[in-house]
């Protein structure tokens, strides 16, 4: 029985230490800084991308956020959404080569936007979200990575700029990484759909033309008929009562 219970007792021991060891690995992953988008964020199309930041600390407030954005693939439109209780700056640097964007060609890009709470920021237990409108996304990429920097109240600064690597372990301050999916080709369907539709529209306004013109057609020609029916029951008429008159 003390056998038995002794290595119940280590059984449990390293359960314990397991699912210790479980918690120290998954918390962290669980408090990185990441980007996700709202919907998809589709090759060559627009979307509004997430910064979503959770608070590590018990002691302190995050009360700055700075996101630095790709200049290998630059974004013509980057708008930051407003929000409440959080200054935003946008800082636009010159590009080596310019951006054609809508016919127009554009010389400088957003290369970082930097939010500063002007309150108590994000407070421990909680997290915050940083809204962004960006576009048009790449369509000779994968991915994008924003290096960001998370300032805390007690002046203590998280660099979350390691980018990850395929077939590696997850650095320990991983940059957030915004995934690409396949370029959308929904409008392109739509389109088509249209020009089917308007192609069979035409077909079917063009066939009932031709039926009713066909229809109006034989109309006509019954009412001539009947017409020239008339006429000649008139004239046989008319020759009849001559002939009894003489």
């Amino acid at each position: 029985m003390k056998a038995i219970s002794r290595k119940t007792s280590r059984l449990a021991t390293v359960g314990a230490l397991a699912g210790t060891a479980v918690l120290a690995v998954s918390v962290p992953a669980f408090a990185h800084v990441t980007v996700q988008p709202e919907g998809a964020a589709a090759k060559g199309g627009y979307a509004v991308v997430d910064f979503k930041v959770p608070n590590e600390r018990d002691n302190a407030s995050t009360t700055k956020l700075e996101v630095n954005f790709p200049t290998d693939h630059p974004l013509a439109s980057v708008m930051p959404e407003p929000i409440d209780g959080w200054k935003i700056a946008v800082t636009k640097s010159k590009l080596a080569k310019p951006l054609e964007m809508h016919g127009e060609k554009i010389s400088e890009a957003v290369t970082k936007v930097t939010w500063t709470a002007d309150g108590k920021g994000v407070q421990p237990g909680y997290f915050q979200k940083f809204p962004v409108s960006v576009g048009a996304l790449p369509e000779d990429a994968d991915q994008l990575v924003f290096k960001a920097l998370q300032t805390y109240s007690n002046n203590e600064v998280v660099r979350w700029i390691e980018v990850p690597q395929k077939g590696q372990a997850e650095p320990d301050n991983p940059a957030p990484t915004l995934q690409l999916t396949a370029a959308d080709d929904a409008h392109q369907a739509a389109a088509q759909g249209t020009s089917t539709g308007s192609k069979a529209a035409a077909s079917t306004t063009t066939a009932s033309a031709e039926s009713g013109n066909d229809t109006t057609a034989r109309v006509l020609g019954i009412v001539g008929i009947v017409i020239g029916a008339a006429g000649v029951a008139y004239g046989v008429f008319a020759g009849r009562r001559r002939t009894t008159a003489a």
